[in-house]
């Protein structure tokens, strides 16, 4: 491996802009990848985060693109990245290594208007860096030609399968001219990227410069146990962070873009410096967000994997899995954000009882131990916030019928109640006595009218023992024979004094 930048090839231009940049030396992708980008091959490189891919294509690509020149909605090369972050990264590469250079880029991405990239299109554009979903969009408004491309790269590919991007990549790559020099470069490789390449790539030369998904050795790897409950997470991530030896700022992974607000507004409750980011926020607040963690506005980045892949930020000392990723592969690029450029980085991943298989598949895949962090009983107790951020004890858990669930919770409730010293009783009050009802008479019987049939009887008739005699009170009523006496008149009258 060559020591400088100067013995691999590169114009001067490039070379006086990475001496400018403060690099002296290149990573090991680097010095393997240029020379066979430079000889216009078809390349393949695998990595481990962190190794400096990015710059691998882009200071090969400035020198290749010194010649020639773009023609209106035409560009030259083609980048397709996966999220937006990842695109507007490889964008400032070609700022900071092109400034010697007179090459046009454009950022074909989601939340920027298209007015503004239309004009920038319609001039003619060297480098053309793209999402997949907004440059179909783009092409079916006829706004892009991409038969002048020149050089393709795939970058981050295993992201893109995971994504669902397959499906649009194809259809990118079937309106590509059939001649030209294709690149992708992952820090993973499965059979679908292998499947990828014999598609896309013509007799590719593969450089892999670490057995793929291998975590770096400069990153102390720690698991947290935790209990199943949010609060429970949410109170071990705290301690945690208090806890941390030399934590600068850390990126903190959720599995869903809702969790993401969530432990967000809650860090903040608790007083810590935290923002959130995830994809359905708008691409100004993305960026807003993400500059203020660059710049150190922020502690705290609590992100779903949109941020996992690829983001540059050299100086971040922690990373802490909230989630237990449910790919392996995702968990060597998430803690691929600390411990780059030969620093030293912290992990920390919390796991509950339900992510034993989850765990399993990231041990297999990278092949290497991780030791569980003896944490303090803050960690196990659970807890609920408040309104205000102040913690309060968790109630105990009780069965549907009201009970306690466990038996030593019974048996603890049991003994509770025979040591409590029996309740005192009132004696029985005596009952009132109670005067006998005379029983209502029975309702007299209606006279039938003339000309009229008798009614039909629709039960059992009643005995004549049962039928109302004709000399009771109720056949000589004064009220008429209409019905019976009310019973509170049947009762005896007291005497005027």
């Amino acid at each position: 491996m060559t020591d400088d930048f100067s013995g691999l090839g590169l114009s001067t231009k490039v070379t006086d802009a990475v001496t400018a940049a403060g690099y002296t030396k290149p990573t090991e992708i680097q010095a393997q990848a240029i020379p066979h980008i430079l000889q216009k091959k078809d390349v393949i490189g695998i990595a481990q985060t962190g190794t400096g891919k990015t710059a691998s294509f882009v200071l090969p690509m400035l020198t290749l693109l010194e010649n020639g020149r773009a023609r209106a909605r035409m560009p030259r090369t083609l980048i397709l990245e996966p999220t937006r972050e990842l695109a507007a990264q490889v964008s400032e590469n070609f700022e900071k290594y092109g400034k010697n250079h007179r090459i046009s880029m454009a950022l074909i991405i989601g939340g920027v208007s298209f007015e503004d990239q239309n004009k920038k299109l319609d001039r003619g554009v060297d480098v053309l860096i793209a999402t997949p979903g907004r440059l179909l969009d783009q092409f079916d408004r006829g706004k892009i030609l991409l038969t002048g491309v020149e050089i393709l790269v795939i970058d981050e590919a295993d992201r893109m399968l995971d994504m669902g991007f397959i499906d649009d990549i194809e259809k990118i790559v079937s309106r590509l001219p059939p001649r030209r020099q294709t690149m992708l470069f992952s820090a993973t490789m499965d059979s679908q990227i292998e499947k990828l390449t014999k598609k896309f790539l013509k007799d590719p030369v593969h450089v892999q410069v670490s057995r793929a998904a291998s975590t770096a050795d400069t990153i102390d790897q720690k698991l947290v146990k935790v209990g199943s409950k949010p609060e429970e997470k949410r109170a071990a991530l705290r301690e945690r962070i208090r806890a941390a030896d030399g934590l600068t700022n850390a990126i903190i992974f959720c599995n869903r873009k809702r969790d993401v607000a969530t432990l967000a507004r809650s860090l903040e409750r608790h007083g810590f410096s935290a923002g959130g980011l995830h994809g359905d926020m708008d691409q100004k607040s993305r960026t807003e967000t993400l500059d203020a963690f660059k710049n150190n506005r922020l502690t705290l980045l609590v992100a779903s994997d949109v941020a996992a892949r690829g983001l540059d930020i050299p100086a971040v000392s922690h990373v802490f899995n909230f989630d237990v990723p449910v790919h392996a592969e995702d968990y060597v690029h998430r803690i691929g954000r600390t411990g780059r450029a030969g620093r030293s980085g912290v992990a920390y991943t919390l796991v509950a009882p339900a992510d034993g298989k989850h765990l399993d598949a990231i041990l297999k895949l990278i092949q290497k131990p991780i030791d569980y962090l003896e944490t303090g009983s803050k960690a196990t107790q659970a807890a609920t916030p408040t309104e205000d951020g102040a913690e309060r004890p968790a109630r105990p858990a009780r069965s549907r019928r009201g009970g306690p669930r466990t038996r030593a919770e019974a048996e603890a409730n049991a003994t509770a109640e025979a040591a409590a010293p029996a309740p005192r009783t009132r004696p029985a009050a005596k009952a009132a006595p109670v005067e006998a009802e005379e029983p209502a008479p029975e309702p007299a019987a209606k006279p039938e009218r003339s000309g009229q049939r008798p009614p039909r009887s629709r039960g059992r008739q009643r005995p004549e023992a049962e039928q109302p005699d004709s000399d009771s009170g109720a056949g000589n009523s004064p009220f008429g024979n209409d019905g019976p006496i009310p019973a509170f008149l049947l009762r005896p009258t007291r005497a005027a004094s």
